[in-house]
């Protein structure tokens, strides 16, 4: 397996698909790198030679933010938010969704499995 950035791309797929492996890195970037390093985006991972593989990671090092950098840059965007104490970080710090949407029904991914509070039983009319 090919080692890029840290990261083992699979052998088996062809090098434009394996490269989206990486953190940051999607369908159209990944076409772009192998078009500026002049590789065949047909050819297996498995197939890369040595300086092909250095050629994609000091494009890469270089010219783009991907893995642990791109991570960390997350990271601390969001920490800014929190810190400034915008909407938009507060959104962050009480687990809640962030861009707008609903959050009565549906939000399950960010708000977590629901949580069921015993509710009152309807009291029968006593006639």
């Amino acid at each position: 397996m090919p080692r890029i950035m840290g990261v083992d791309i699979p052998n088996d797929k062809p090098v434009h698909v394996s490269l989206r492996y990486l953190y940051g890195i999607g369908p159209a970037l990944a076409v772009q790198i192998c078009q500026q390093c002049n590789v065949s985006l047909q050819k297996k991972a498995r197939e890369l030679s040595d300086e092909e593989i250095a050629r994609i990671s000091g494009l890469l090092d270089r010219e783009f933010v991907v893995e642990g950098q791109l991570r960390r840059k997350v990271q601390q965007d969001i920490a800014r938010l929190r810190d400034i104490g915008c909407y938009r970080g507060l959104r962050h710090r009480r687990g809640l969704p962030v861009r707008g949407q609903r959050t009565r029904t549906n939000a399950r991914t960010r708000k977590g499995p629901r949580k069921t509070v015993a509710g009152k039983k309807g009291v029968k009319e006593m006639r």
